[in-house]
C-alpha cells in the first residue's frame, strides 16, 4: 500500500513518527518568514532529508538525528541572549532621560572647590605683584618651569626687559625672581590642571552616556568656558608689559578693565559647575522620594513665596556687581586711599571736584566724563564699592527679616531658612573682612581672606536661590515617577 503512494516510506517498527517528514508537506509550507527557532528547525529538518534521499537502496533505513528537547532549549536560549545583548548595546547607546550620575555631581562640586581655590591663590599672585614675571604664553612648553641656569638667567633677561622691572623692582636679582616667578607659574600650571581634569572627564562621560542631553551640553559649555578663561589670563597680563597703557609716573599694573573681565569669568565658571552638581543630586534626592518633593512643590508654589525668589535673584546680582566694583578697586589700587570707614577724609565721600575730574577725560567734549570717573577715578571707584557694599550688606538682613515674617516664614522650606541664615554670617564675615583690609592698608592675608569671602558670599546666595526653586523638567520627572508607582 505504502509502495502506491508517492513520497512516503516504511517506517521500521520502533521508530518514533514525528521522526518521518511529508515531502509534499515541505513544498506546501508558507513562503512567510519564520522564526530564527523555527528557521533553525526546517533547515535542520531538509538537511537530513537531503542525506537520506542521496543515499543508495541499500541504506534507505538510515536513521536521522533525533530532535530532542535540549535541542529547542539551546536554540531558545541562544535567541533570548542575543536580543538582551542588543537591548544592552541600544541602551549604551543612548542618553539616560531622568537623571545624571551621581559620580558626575561629586566631580562637578570638587572641580568647583579647585576653581574656588585658584581664585584665591590668583589674589595672592596679584598681591605679591608676581602675575608679570613670566612675559609669554606657552600653553605647552610652558608646564615646566626653568631647569638649568642657562634657562633661568633667560628668563630674568625677559622680565628685565618689562616695564614693571624698570619702573618697580630694578633692584631685583635673580633669587628674588624665581620667588615671583614659581608664583605665576603655579596660578597658571593649576589652571593647566583644571582645564585637563574637567574636559577629559567630559569626554569620557558623554562618550559612557553617564549624564542627560542638558548636563551633557552643560559639560561642553564650561569645557569652553575654562579655555576662555585662559585666553582672558593672557590676555589680562599682556596688558601689564605695555608701557603705552600707563599714566606717566604711574606703577606698573594690568588693566583694571581685564582684569575685572578675568575675575568674572572665574566666578562665572565656578558658578557653573556648583549650580550644575547641585541639581543633579537636588533632582535625585527629590526622585528618591516623590511623595516629599510634591509636598516640597507645592510649598515653592505658594503666592508669598514669589517675592522672596525675586529677592535672591536680584541679590545675587548685586553681589555679583559688588564683586566687579571690588575687582575695579584692586585693579587701580584704590584701596590704598582713604584708608578710614565709614568716612573719607573729612565727609562722608570725598570733595566732588576729585570725584568728577576732567584729568580722566579722553574727549575734548567731555562725554566720557561720567563714565570714565566710574571706571578710572580711585576715589568714585573706592567710593562705589563702598555704596555697593554697604547697599548688599543692608539688602542681606532685609531678607532675613522679611523671612521671619508674616506668611512666607509659615511656607518657607526649612532648608530655604538655613540657607537665609547663612547668608547673614557670610556677609557679617565680609562686612568685617573689607573694613579691616581697608584700614589696615591692604595687607596680603586680609585682602586674601576678603576675595575669598565675596567668592562664599555668592555661593550662599547661588544655594539660597538653588533651593527656591524647581526647574520644571525636574518637576516632569517627580510627576512621571509618582504615575509609575502602583496604587496600594
Amino acid at each position: 500500500m505504502s509502495l502506491l503512494i508517492p513520497g512516503m516510506r516504511v517506517a521500521p517498527l520502533g521508530r518514533p513518527s514525528a521522526q518521518f517528514i511529508c515531502r509534499q508537506c515541505i513544498r506546501r509550507q508558507p513562503q512567510s518568514a519564520p522564526s530564527r527557532i523555527l528557521q533553525s528547525l526546517r533547515q535542520s529538518r531538509r538537511h537530513a532529508t537531503t542525506t537520506t534521499s542521496t543515499t543508495t537502496s541499500k541504506t534507505r533505513t538510515t536513521k536521522i538525528p533525533a530532535l530532542s528537547p535540549v535541542f529547542f532549549s539551546t536554540r531558545l536560549n541562544a535567541t533570548i541572549s542575543t536580543a538582551a545583548n542588543a537591548a544592552s548595546q541600544a541602551s549604551k547607546r543612548t542618553f539616560p532621560e531622568s537623571t545624571t550620575s551621581k559620580s558626575v555631581a561629586y566631580w562637578l562640586l570638587g572641580s568647583a572647590a579647585s576653581v574656588f581655590g585658584i581664585v584665591v591663590f590668583g589674589g595672592l599672585t596679584r598681591l605679591t605683584e608676581s602675575g608679570l614675571s613670566i612675559t609669554e604664553w606657552k600653553p605647552v612648553t610652558g608646564s615646566l618651569p626653568p631647569l638649568t641656569q642657562e634657562h633661568w638667567e633667560s628668563e630674568f633677561e625677559k622680565y628685565r626687559a618689562s616695564p614693571e622691572f624698570k619702573m618697580l623692582n630694578s633692584h631685583m636679582d635673580l633669587a628674588e625672581f624665581k620667588k615671583i616667578y614659581f608664583m605665576e607659574w603655579t596660578h597658571r600650571l593649576w589652571g593647566r590642571v583644571i582645564g585637563l581634569s574637567f574636559v577629559l572627564p567630559t569626554a569620557y562621560f558623554i562618550a559612557r552616556r553617564r549624564v542627560s542631553v542638558p548636563m551633557a551640553w552643560n559639560l561642553v559649555g564650561i569645557s569652553g568656558l575654562i579655555g576662555f578663561q585662559g585666553f582672558i589670563g593672557w590676555w589680562m597680563v599682556k596688558s601689564g608689559l605695555k608701557d603705552d597703557l600707563f599714566a606717566p609716573g604711574s606703577h606698573p599694573r594690568v588693566s583694571q578693565y581685564r582684569l575685572t573681565a578675568h575675575l568674572a569669568t572665574a566666578f562665572m565658571c565656578y558658578s557653573w559647575m556648583l549650580l550644575a552638581g547641585l541639581s543633579i543630586l537636588k533632582t535625585r534626592r527629590l526622585l528618591a522620594n516623590p511623595a516629599d518633593a510634591m509636598k516640597l512643590v507645592e510649598a515653592l508654589k505658594q503666592p508669598a513665596m514669589v517675592p522672596l525668589r525675586r529677592s535672591v535673584t536680584a541679590l545675587t546680582a548685586l553681589v555679583f556687581t559688588t564683586v566687579l566694583s571690588g575687582a575695579l578697586v584692586a585693579g587701580l589700587d584704590a584701596g590704598l586711599i582713604y584708608n578710614e570707614f565709614p568716612k573719607m577724609g573729612l565727609g562722608l565721600t570725598p570733595p566732588s571736584s576729585e570725584l568728577w575730574s576732567n584729568f580722566y577725560s579722553r574727549k575734548e567734549d567731555g562725554s566720557d566724563l561720567w563714565w570714565r570717573n566710574m571706571l578710572e577715578n580711585p576715589s568714585l571707584v573706592q567710593l562705589d564699592h563702598r555704596i555697593l557694599a554697604t547697599t548688599t550688606f543692608c539688602s542681606v538682613l532685609a531678607l532675613f527679616a522679611y523671612a521671619r515674617r508674616g506668611r512666607v516664614a509659615a511656607v518657607l522650606p526649612k532648608d530655604a531658612r538655613k540657607g537665609v541664615l547663612g547668608m547673614v554670617h557670610l556677609v557679617c564675615i565680609q562686612a568685617a573682612l573689607g573694613i579691616s583690609t581697608l584700614i589696615y592698608m591692604v595687607p596680603i592675608p586680609l585682602a586674601a581672606a576678603h576675595q575669598a569671602g565675596a567668592l562664599a558670599l555668592l555661593t550662599g546666595a547661588l544655594v539660597l536661590g538653588q533651593r527656591l526653586r524647581i526647574p520644571k523638567s525636574t518637576l516632569r520627572l517627580i510627576q512621571k515617577k509618582l504615575a509609575s508607582i502602583p496604587k496600594k
